[in-house]
């Protein structure tokens, strides 16, 4: 099995979720149990030399592949979410996406000073998300080690947006 594997389970949905986006939809992967390890042990390879204390994954789909890394490795699973949907203090980061914009937050002491985050989420586009998480992450004390995602839409360049972090992405389109 290797990455063309999983590039090849993933459809093209066109005009979704507005005209003009072509959404790439992982839920293939998701449902093939061989195929969801591999995605995972390939999101994970880029960090086996790093130490992480906590795996924050975006909403929604980073919690699928943040929560299963969490586990493989041992750490705590730390949700970055909509803001409005988390039920303690938080902190919160306004970010451009590739169709409009957003607000995302993390609870206030998810992350303790100096610890290690890897940020997980299914997919890399422009790169603002997984800015936003990481500067939620920052604002809570921890030290991001890199974002891991599962997808790279590389045309879209998401990567100029986190000049300072290590970023994997095994399937790149």
């Amino acid at each position: 099995m290797d990455a063309q594997d999983l590039r090849d389970a993933i459809r093209d949905v066109p005009d979704f979720p507005k005209p003009g986006i072509v959404f790439k939809d992982i839920t293939p992967i998701l449902a093939n149990p061989a195929l969801l390890s591999f995605a995972l042990d390939l999101m994970l390879s880029a960090f086996f030399d790093r130490s992480i204390d906590k795996v924050a994954g975006i909403e929604a789909r980073g919690f699928i592949f943040g929560g299963a890394i969490a586990d493989r490795i041992g750490c705590g699973f730390v949700p970055v979410r909509k803001k409005g949907k988390l039920p303690y203090r938080t902190h919160e980061e306004s970010y451009d996406l590739e169709y409009g914009s957003a607000c995302i937050a993390i609870h206030q002491d998810a992350v303790r000073r100096g610890e290690k985050v890897l940020i997980v989420d299914d997919l890399l586009a422009t790169g603002g998300t997984a800015a936003a998480a990481a500067r939620l992450v920052e604002k809570c004390g921890g030290e991001v080690v890199g974002l891991s995602f599962l997808v790279e839409l590389s045309f879209l360049n998401g990567r100029k947006n986190l000049p300072a972090y290590r970023v994997a992405a095994p399937v790149v389109f």
